[in-house]
């Protein structure tokens, strides 16, 4: 089994930033691709960005793209997403996602791992 915890989520004003980080444990991945969604409140989980296994291949939300990064360093079994000028419509929970697939995936349903969510919280 692998297990995913997320860190790096909190209260920040609107036109900061944050650095979420996932680390992933127990069984390994393989050379899967991950990814980061999210969920606000009312509304259901959506995509936000994935990476392939050896980073060649980034997808973004239009609604983030330009304004965050997805990364990842596979021999610290690690991922991460930079958030930068954040605005209140990114508060959300923000859940890392993994898989033992190589190809990219940006549909939850693609993904066979989850992490337990880190809160975001972006004030006007």
């Amino acid at each position: 089994q692998v297990q995913l915890v997320e860190s790096g989520g909190g209260l920040v004003q609107a036109g900061g930033s944050l650095r979420l980080s996932c680390v992933s444990s127990g069984r390994t991945l393989g050379r899967g691709s991950m990814g980061w969604f999210r969920q606000a409140p009312g509304k259901e989980r959506e995509f936000v960005a994935a990476v392939t296994w050896g980073s060649s291949i980034t997808r973004y939300a239009d609604s983030v793209k330009g304004r965050f990064t997805i990364s990842r360093d596979n021999a610290k079994n690690m991922l991460y997403l930079q958030m930068d000028s954040l605005s209140p419509e990114d508060t959300a929970v923000y859940y890392c996602a993994a898989r033992n697939v190589l190809t990219m995936a940006t549909r939850s349903n693609e993904y066979s791992y989850w992490g337990q969510g880190t809160q975001v919280t972006v004030s006007s």
